[in-house]
């Protein structure tokens, strides 16, 4: 799945790399993995993207190349906090129904909220 078709769609990338972490926001949001081509490696959610960013850029997983590829981008967007779960969800459920499972470096799903 290719992040374009994340919906709602997230607006801002940097390059997955940690000369990048002034560009990413220290505000709530969901971000994406993404390979070079653009393909959705990863979905999560952050209280904190510039925090999540930092670790994500540390976390020796996350930056090794998988079957999927590698992370070359970091896709974000900025939302509110009461929001946050419902998106991530969303972007595990789109993944889910083009792919028949989850993106390659998500491990475990979302908690479903509301009704």
């Amino acid at each position: 799945m290719k992040v374009n078709e994340l919906n709602p769609f997230p607006p801002t990338k940097v390059q997955f790399a940690l000369k990048s972490k002034k560009l990413v926001p220290n505000t709530p949001g969901c971000y994406a993995l993404v390979t070079f081509d653009c393909s959705v490696l990863y979905v999560g959610l952050a209280t904190s993207l510039a925090n999540r960013f930092v670790q994500h850029c540390e976390s020796k997983e996350k930056c090794e190349p998988t079957q999927d590829g590698k992370a070359f981008w970091f896709y974000f967007l900025e939302a509110e906090p009461k929001e946050l779960n419902r998106i991530e969800r969303t972007w595990q459920q789109q993944y889910f129904a083009v792919n028949g499972r989850l993106p390659i470096l998500n491990k475990v799903d979302s908690p479903m909220i509301g009704g």
